[in-house]
């Protein structure tokens, strides 16, 4: 079962953002037991959660309410174009290149660096260099104001020039034969899940909440790929790349379950929350950001 936390992630990335980004604790509580965790770790996750910058609480009477700070919206919304993008783009064939040299007196804000660019997308080719062929000029210039290191970091866009080929960056910096490992599973895995599921659904055997519980799992399964792939464009991937079967199972079982599960959700919603908040441009089966 996944921590009360990172599940409350993914909750608020498919779902509570469509929805003004803003929920009742009762709700999150309601839904969150579907997955088998109880009030007090809900209670719990969701404090540190305003604690870390993610949440902001508002009360409403005696009710306490719960909505996305601007960071929490920014990093929903970029998980949210990562996740959905079921293809690999064209490579410009620019490097960005970001180098620091930060004093072992701020330890702590270099090793939340290096979190923080492993998620962005960028690959450690050595110690205090940091690389990748995606444009991430934004990224790289938002995360040296976030942690204030200007005079530490120097940050470059640049070509590569060999003696190698640029796939060779590639290898240097990224497990690549892990990832490929990891795809396959999700594949082996929920390959067969979403045949059972099909069936499941196509005799009416499966409920609402038991898509909602499915399609949530998908989402927080395939959600971890944020923090290994990097995202790579199509002329630096391998010719056989799992990564592109897994985006089109994770694109077709998603729109299998999306609409009782989110059925379900609006459901448990609609009882203490203002439905009028919803995006009118979501549509639960045709995700915004299933891009090809």
């Amino acid at each position: 079962m996944a921590n009360t936390q990172s599940m409350i992630f993914t909750i608020y990335g498919d779902y509570i953002r469509h929805y003004g980004n803003k929920i009742w604790v009762g709700s999150l509580i309601r839904v969150l037991k579907e997955f088998g965790h109880n009030e007090q770790s809900v209670r719990v996750a969701v404090s540190r959660m305003v604690k870390q910058g993610w949440i902001q609480s508002e009360k409403q009477g005696n009710k306490s309410y719960y909505f996305l700070t601007p960071r929490g919206e920014v990093r929903m919304e970029e998980a949210a174009r990562r996740i959905f993008k079921l293809k690999a783009h064209e490579w410009d064939g620019k490097w960005r290149m970001l180098m620091y040299t930060i004093p072992e007196d701020k330890r702590q804000i270099r090793d939340e660096l290096r979190k923080e660019l492993l998620w962005s997308g960028f690959g450690s080719f050595s110690n205090g260099c940091w690389i990748s062929p995606n444009d991430l000029e934004k990224e790289a210039k938002m995360l040296i104001e976030k942690y204030d290191i200007g005079e530490y970091v120097d940050f470059f866009i640049s070509e590569y020039k060999g003696p190698q080929a640029d796939r060779a960056l590639i290898e240097k910096s990224w497990p690549l034969a892990e990832i490929e490992q990891k795809y396959e599973e999700f594949i082996s895995t929920y390959s067969k899940r979403y045949i059972v599921h099909q069936s499941a659904m196509a005799s009416g055997k499966l409920t609402d909440a038991e898509c909602f519980v499915e399609r949530a799992n998908l989402v927080h399964e395939y959600r971890k790929f944020l923090f290994t792939d990097p995202g790579l464009p199509n002329e630096l991937l391998p010719d056989m790349w799992s990564g592109d079967h897994a985006a089109l199972l994770f694109g077709q079982y998603y729109k299998l379950l999306a609409e009782p599960a989110s059925r379900f959700f609006e459901e448990v919603f609609r009882e203490d929350n203002d439905m009028r908040c919803k995006d009118e441009s979501y549509d639960a089966a045709d995700h915004p950001y299933i891009v090809s």
